[in-house]
């Protein structure tokens, strides 16, 4: 038996027969053509074929892993299309008058390695994807399969590494985990896998390609990241018992459904859901979460080639509420810049993103895109139990704007003969240490407050969340992060306001105790967590000492 230490991106179980992933090996040359005409036509009929492909992929990926996830696909049907990305490979073929593959092959690797040298994180992500889109583009051209191949029986697939879009190829019925050799665990494979719900683990390092083969029997364990490569019969029995033991707790949390969120000695806490769009609602039901603490509405923008109608986004909000039948409904303002950029916005390339223009400083910025958002969302409150939430707040003064912006929309609506309702709550989000360290003074101006730890932990330490070079430094549990939280909570009742998170450490069950004994009042996790999160919550008693 060998075993290898990675990272487990999912927490399960797996043992099973190795297949070793290879992907098609499509041999580029460089091939000199008296027709540049014809590879243009070549060109674009593959262009056209892998569009096709990467919108079943979304389709997949929307039904398996919800909208939030399956936005890297639309990115790539973008990229497909970007006008400097294809004026390069045009160029190359007609001046150097060459094969439309060692262009497409060519210009992606330039591209690639300029991504992948900025310092912008988000940037450099897209190295990964203009790769996986150049390798489709090129396998349309050679008539080549790009997907993960099926096998005939259930296997732990072991790869250098996943693109995004051959994660959600795996046909689910017949991977029982992955494991890589690079990858990080902010990655877009990562994030698939842990929505997929496969066991995975991640930078293995290529050493262990060379040691396994086909037929090899492995043990993966995502909670921990160790990997046993034919292990002995004493491990095995005990991994079948961890399998039975976890398959028996996934069905103890369908029992839960229905149950209350209220723990051992009687305090009650609210479990809602994380959504970026309208298909999502169907996973919100089905997990018997009690409303939706965090609607992503920037997808609204970033679906869009324009900026959306007050009619469009009305529509939208109101079939959420609908849907949702009276259950709180908190939809977060506008919240484009940083990671997520719309090039209609017209916004201005910035050194440091994450620090720069976005969220409520964009909205603040350009009132008109604010304000439209706004009346729709008033419109729609008639319909339903709404939330409105502001992100990226640093200071008194933006929401006392943000106050008056409403006032006027409210009054606009009113002039115009329009209804909403009156029983609006208004909350801010605490992502930044300033907003956490003044929440004192912001909490007398709203009614909730909502902690988004992902950039709560990522401002507060310093640590750009999306550079895995920096993992190692990035507590999530750090006490300065939790001090801010609890420092929050503390001023968010003595005000009379509520208190949830909607970041991903709501879903840390390891800190579901602590969380409830600084009186948080509300955990917003993705659909998939709802039952874990109330099963902790249900087995956990503050009635004792502080644990």
């Amino acid at each position: 038996m060998e075993r290898y230490q990675g990272k487990g991106v999912y927490g399960a179980v797996a043992y099973g027969r190795i297949s070793v992933f290879k992907r098609q090996d499509i041999q580029v040359k460089r091939e000199r053509t008296d027709d540049p005409a014809a590879e243009l036509v070549r060109l674009e009929a593959a262009k056209a074929i892998a569009a096709d492909q990467l919108r079943e992929i979304y389709e997949k990926a929307l039904k398996e892993i919800g909208e939030t996830n399956a936005q890297i696909f639309e990115i790539h049907m973008m990229m497909i299309e970007d006008e400097d990305y294809n004026e390069a490979i045009v160029e190359m073929i007609n001046s150097q008058q060459v094969n439309a593959e060692y262009a497409v092959a060519v210009t992606g690797d330039n591209f690639a390695e300029m991504f992948s040298s900025m310092d912008d994180s988000y940037m450099q992500a897209r190295s990964a994807d203009v790769k996986d889109i150049s390798n489709r583009i090129i396998a349309c051209l050679a008539g080549a399969g790009t997907d993960v191949k099926s096998s005939d029986e259930k296997v732990v697939i072991c790869v250098d590494d996943l693109a995004p879009s051959e994660t959600v190829s795996l046909d689910k019925e017949k991977v029982l985990a992955f494991v890589t050799a690079n990858g990080s665990s902010n990655s877009h494979t990562a994030i698939l896998a842990r929505n997929m719900n496969i066991p995975a683990i991640i930078g293995l390092g290529e050493e262990f390609l060379g040691r396994i083969h086909d037929g090899d029997m492995a043990v993966v364990n995502g909670f921990t990241g160790e990997f046993l490569l034919n292990p002995d019969e004493k491990t095995v029995i005990a991994v079948e018992k961890k399998r039975a033991e976890e398959q028996e707790k996934r069905e103890l949390l369908q029992k839960l459904k229905g149950k209350e969120n209220v723990t051992i000695d009687g305090r009650r806490i609210n479990i809602f859901a994380n959504i970026g769009s309208l298909e999502n609602i169907g996973a919100v039901l089905l997990n018997d979460a009690g409303g939706i603490g965090l609607f992503r509405s920037e997808f609204i923008y970033l679906e869009s080639s324009d900026y959306p109608t007050e009619e469009e986004q009305f529509r939208i909000y109101k079939r959420v509420l609908e849907s949702m039948a009276g259950k709180k409904v908190i939809i977060r303002t506008l919240d484009i810049g940083a990671d997520k950029q719309c090039s209609y916005f017209g916004l201005k390339k910035e050194d440091n993103p994450a620090l720069g223009l976005r969220a409520i400083r964009l909205c603040l910025s350009r009132p008109e895109i604010f304000e439209t958002q706004l009346r729709a969302l008033y419109r729609a409150s008639l319909y339903g139990n709404l939330g409105i939430m502001f992100p990226m707040i640093t200071s008194v003064s933006e929401v006392e704007e943000i106050l008056k912006r409403c006032d006027s929309v409210k009054a606009e609506l009113s002039a115009c003969g329009i209804e909403y309702s009156d029983n609006v709550e208004l909350g801010i989000m605490i992502e930044t240490p300033a907003a956490a360290i003044i929440s004192d003074l912001l909490a007398p101006l709203v009614d909730f407050f909502s902690i988004g730890t992902n950039d709560l932990i990522q401002y507060t330490l310093a640590c750009d969340r999306q550079n895995p070079d920096v993992e190692q430094f990035c507590s999530t549990h750090h006490e300065a992060v939790l001090r801010l939280i609890e420092m929050s909570a503390e001023n968010a009742h003595k005000y009379g306001s509520w208190i949830g998170i909607c970041g991903e450490l709501a879903a840390d069950t390891s800190l579901t105790e602590t969380f409830l004994r600084m009186g948080i009042d509300e955990l917003s996790v993705s659909p998939s967590f709802v039952l874990k999160v109330r099963d902790a919550v249900r087995n956990t008693n503050l009635s004792g000492g502080k644990t």
